[in-house]
């Protein structure tokens, strides 16, 4: 059975299409899908009891006009730009929001390209979540330019002893989800590792 499951992962590659040319699209390691997992059930149940889109995770592809096949960790498309979406084939057009998470072989290409990309289709909200960090960087669009909005870190105690009252005073326990009318997420509901 094993072996199946490899030989059919070597006979259709997860890839992405980027100017013109197939890229190999890594698998999630375990830290990347939990971060995913717990962002997915979060607005899941969001949309569960607010009927205002869907939230799709990584191996959804998403087709842009110009030819570009990405493959976000995450994806909202709300009600409204549900057209969008081809329950068989995946997403045609620009998703309301996107997350990627950062791995040594992806952190390059999710800063640069695919950040770029995001931004020249018209993204509204681009998340990029670091695990090891604790860390997301959130990316509005403005003008068709991404602005940092801001950065939040989950801080455990022992970090949170080094910062002065003034710095203590400005963490931030939540990321709003400005798409989704500022729904927040407690960065320790995100970054919950292992069974407990």
């Amino acid at each position: 059975m094993a072996t199946e499951i490899i030989n059919e992962r070597l006979l259709y590659p997860s890839y992405e299409i980027i100017g013109g040319k197939k890229v190999m699209a890594p698998a999630p390691n375990p830290t990347h899908g939990r971060v995913i997992g717990r962002l997915y059930k979060f607005i899941d149940n969001y949309f569960d009891e607010n009927e205002g889109g869907c939230v799709f995770a990584d191996n959804t592809d998403v087709h842009f006009l110009d030819g570009t096949t990405l493959k976000p960790d995450l994806s909202v498309v709300t009600e409204k730009n549900s057209a969008i979406v081809d329950w068989l084939r995946g997403i045609y057009g620009v998703p309301d929001m996107v997350v990627e998470v950062l791995s040594k072989s992806t952190r390059k290409k999710d800063l640069t390209i695919k950040k770029d990309i995001y931004e020249a289709q018209g993204v509204k909200e681009y998340w990029i979540i670091d695990p090891y960090m604790k860390a997301i960087s959130v990316y509005l669009l403005q003008d068709g330019k991404y602005f940092l909005d801001d950065e939040y870190i989950l801080f455990d105690a022992a970090d949170l002893d080094l910062l002065t009252d003034a710095e203590k005073a400005d963490v931030k326990h939540e990321v709003p989800v400005h798409t989704l009318d500022d729904l927040k997420i407690p960065l320790n509901f995100i970054f919950k590792w292992g069974y407990r």
